[in-house]
């Protein structure tokens, strides 16, 4: 067996290639950084494999270098991916074993997790007054296993209940920055799929 040795430095410079190979060897490197992730990489992380240079305008030359691919770069989550275009979701479902990556969410739970994510951190009596009826320890269960829901803060009532939160998950399942991207909250007020009654 070997022994194990410290892997050598990365040459982040690359002062040897000239400036055209050395922009398209950072495009390249992160490219492959987005290939090897599951999850979206955050801008520091990128930046530890390039140079002194804007990631941001690595990553729109990476992503013009994409276009008219079946993938392109997305930013979800405050970080960037690969995704595959929408275009191509029916190929990929009739040819590919997805079917453990579908959401396959009801209408209900789509409804009780937009809740949560707009009232959040939100106990399950407060999931309760927003729709009127109590909230199955199920449903939460199912919004829990597909890591679209976390735990949050214990809340400050008597008995300290637990809320819950979304999670980085949920942004990357819906294609979101941030949650600053959910859709307006008045405009779904209006439509009548949130209440305006509070946590």
């Amino acid at each position: 067996m070997a022994k194990d040795r410290p892997e050598p430095e990365l040459d982040r410079e690359l002062p040897d290639l000239p400036p055209e190979l050395r922009w398209r060897e950072w495009m390249r490197r992160i490219e492959a950084v987005l290939f090897a992730s599951a999850s979206p990489v955050p801008r520091e992380d990128l930046a530890r494999v390039v140079g002194k240079v804007s990631v941001d305008l690595l990553i729109e030359d990476l992503a013009a270098d994409l276009e008219g691919r079946s993938f392109e770069v997305a930013q979800v989550a405050g970080g960037w991916m690969f995704r595959t275009r929408s275009t191509y979701a029916p190929a990929i479902r009739a040819a590919a074993d997805v079917g453990g990556q579908l959401l396959d969410l009801s209408e209900f739970d789509v409804a009780v997790l937009a809740a949560i994510a707009y009232h959040q951190p939100i106990t399950r009596d407060g999931l309760k007054n927003i729709f009127g009826k109590e909230i199955s320890r199920d449903l939460i269960g199912r919004l829990h296993a597909r890591d679209l829901i976390g735990a949050g803060p214990r809340s400050p009532r008597r008995g300290a209940p637990y809320t819950y939160v979304t999670t980085k998950h949920f942004l990357v399942a819906f294609d979101l920055k941030s949650l600053q991207d959910l859709p307006d909250r008045e405009q779904l007020e209006d439509a009548g799929v949130l209440s305006e009654t509070g946590t």
